[in-house]
């Protein structure tokens, strides 16, 4: 473990920091790993075959499309908490089957999302609660975005098990 202290040092050091001000607000400093999830299941969902939207790895898990729309569903609630607003979401989109309602259901989420993302900073560390936890709204965008990567791990699971290659392996 030694070894590996004085090298991560030095490289550390060697790491130009840019000021606060020129590294852009704490809103946007979340937008480069939101953004690339955004690409990864929109990518996926419009790649997978549509015969291929009921599949379950296993018996007791989502199907592919049930992933999607579970997916879609979070975003606009996770995004809804964190502006304050009331979710536009009124339809259950685990239940929806049709890949062409799905594709578009998690795209419109996405989107909402994006909104979410333009923030200011204040707004961003006002506090709220998500489930009962204290966070900032900044924490519950954060939260988002490691929601849909978890998912879009389970995606990529099944993408592979269909024999097609996953949008972030595809770069």
């Amino acid at each position: 473990m030694r070894h590996l202290i004085l090298p991560l040092a030095v490289f550390a050091l060697a790491v130009p920091v840019a000021p606060a001000a020129a590294q852009g607000s704490a809103v946007s400093g979340l937008g480069a790993a939101y953004h690339a999830v955004h690409g990864f299941v929109v990518g996926a969902a419009e790649a997978m075959p549509e015969a291929n939207y009921s599949f379950k790895p296993t018996p007791e898990v989502r199907s592919f499309g049930e992933l999607v729309g579970h997916i879609a569903n979070a975003n606009y609630l996770f995004c809804s908490t964190a502006t304050g607003e009331k979710s536009p979401n009124a339809e259950d989109f685990e239940k929806v089957a049709d890949k062409a309602a799905l594709v578009a259901a998690v795209k419109a989420s996405f989107d909402y999302c994006t909104k979410a993302h333009g923030m200011t900073d204040a707004k961003g560390v006002e506090s709220i609660s998500l489930f009962g936890m204290g966070m900032n709204r900044l924490g519950v965008l954060a939260f988002n975005t490691a929601h849909d990567y978890e998912h879009y791990g389970n995606i990529v699971t099944y993408m592979r098990l269909k024999g097609l290659v996953p949008p972030s392996s595809q770069q």
